[in-house]
């Protein structure tokens, strides 16, 4: 009872995380919140670095994405390389467009949207719904980001009758355009979309010069089943791994000096110097990976490997160290996996079959839309061992195109290994989708253990050492 207490706990801050998170920009905004709370410095990417032993540090990108790391205290130089989890900042869901109101025979207004990521769009009608994201605002002679968040039911996607569509039963294939424009008002409502905006975030309607704006589902994650053994959420992909890598990476915690002797120890290797000693712990989080990401806070941009490279470059090492800390490093591509699901047992892989509360998933992709290959596997399960984790395994049925994920993207820019993992859920790409109570735990254990560890790439494979 004791365990089924804190797997609860473990949830409900999830849950917490997740409302205070309603688009992208907010999950990094909390994001930054948690960091600055325990001690974190944030580094303009504009700006100098100067780093030190020791020292704890974010930097954040175009405001959606965000890397945070620190420096080990002590023979700081002679760290063995980068211990990465990314995961992803953004969740699928209709993006407000610029003049987004709709007039409706003076009896409607309704705003205009569109599609953000590959969603399921049916469960996002008749439910309560809002507004969120950033606006970019005048002050003076300076262009300002404020975050806004409408706290309240705004607006709904009313579903038609069946009486006006028999059919719909039997499928029905949605028109953005038409079928999911949401209700915001009647005919009084009209001009006063950005007035409302505007008072949200506290601005004046006339600053505002643009905006990112995003539908969220407003309903607040739930703990049901026979034995509380299921959660239910909007965002649980990817927010679910952004939160588990964030508490993983305020949990792990550097050793005393006197118990981590041996681990900044250097070894020979074909005669030359390998760092055998602590890895950098970095937590990443990236934006739009639901639409590709190919944008420059995506994980196709350079945001890792420029922070990487600072990071080399602020510590005193030179271009060839920055490639041994490559080397040495390794990733936890980490975005949620498909459970296999009770009503459709056949579109599972027939011998590879995961399930909600079963533990961490470690995804396999022969086309390499995953990244694990035998030696990444082999690495994350001796991590999982070490943590007392359970673990299992996702596999596409052979004849359904599966998803891709940030991880084999990411690596194009930094060449790390890499394995593929994530949480088994149902309902992926709906607002609200379903996973297990004890899993969010699973996973922060696994990557807290990851990153107290470091991989030490060795002449015949890898070494793992554990502070």
């Amino acid at each position: 009872m004791e365990e089924d207490r804190e797997y609860k706990d473990t949830v409900q801050k999830l849950f917490t995380f997740i409302e205070e998170s309603p688009s992208q920009y907010h999950a990094v905004d909390t994001m930054r919140k948690h960091l600055e709370a325990a001690g974190y410095e944030q580094l303009l990417e504009s700006g100098a670095w100067k780093l030190k032993s020791g020292g704890k540090y974010y930097v954040i990108r175009s405001g959606s994405s965000l890397i945070a790391f620190r420096i080990p205290a002590q023979d700081s130089q002679n760290y063995c390389g980068f211990q990465i989890v990314a995961s992803h900042s953004d969740s699928p869901s209709f993006k407000i467009k610029t003049n987004p109101e709709m007039n409706v025979e003076e009896h409607y207004v309704k705003l205009n949207v569109e599609k953000y990521g590959g969603m399921l769009c049916a469960p996002w009608f008749d439910r309560p719904l809002s507004v969120a994201g950033r606006l970019i605002v005048k002050e003076n002679n300076r262009l300002v980001t404020k975050l806004v968040n409408v706290d309240r039911d705004l607006v709904m996607i009313p579903n038609l009758a069946i009486h006006m569509n028999r059919e719909a039963n039997k499928g029905y294939d949605y028109n953005i355009q038409k079928d999911m424009l949401p209700l915001y008002g009647c005919g009084e409502a009209k001009g006063k979309f950005m007035k409302q905006i505007a008072e949200a975030a506290n601005v004046k309607e006339d600053a505002i010069l643009a905006s990112d704006l995003f539908l969220y589902n407003r309903m607040k994650g739930s703990i049901w089943g026979a034995c509380e053994e299921f959660i239910s959420s909007p965002k649980l992909d990817d927010l679910q791994c952004a939160f588990s890598s964030l508490e993983a990476f305020l949990q792990s915690e550097e050793p005393l000096p006197s118990e981590n002797v041996q681990a900044n120890e250097q070894s020979e290797v074909d005669g030359k110097n390998v760092i055998n000693g602590k890895s950098i712990p970095v937590h990443c989080v990236f934006d739009n990976e639901e639409v590709g990401s190919g944008t420059k806070q995506g994980a196709a941009s350079t945001f890792l490997a420029d922070t990487l490279i600072r990071i080399n470059h602020a510590m005193g090492r030179d271009e060839a160290g920055y490639r041994q800390s490559i080397a040495n490093s390794f990733m936890l591509s980490a975005d949620n996996a498909h459970g296999v699901h009770p009503n459709h047992t056949d579109k599972a892989c027939p011998t590879n079959r995961p399930y909600p509360g079963n533990g961490v998933v470690i995804k396999y992709s022969a086309n390499q839309k995953y990244t694990t290959d035998a030696v990444s596997a082999a690495v994350f399960e001796e991590i999982c061992n070490r943590a007392n984790v359970p673990y299992q395994i996702y596999v596409n049925r052979s004849d359904i195109l599966g998803g891709s994920t940030l991880g084999n993207i990411s690596t194009t820019q930094v060449p790390v290994n890499t394995v593929d993992i994530g949480l088994a859920q149902l309902a992926m790409h709906s607002p609200y989708e379903t996973g297990s109570v004890k899993d969010t735990d699973y996973m922060i254990q696994a990557m807290k253990t990851f990153f107290e560890a470091s991989v030490r790439q060795t002449e015949d494979g890898y070494e793992l050492n554990f502070l």
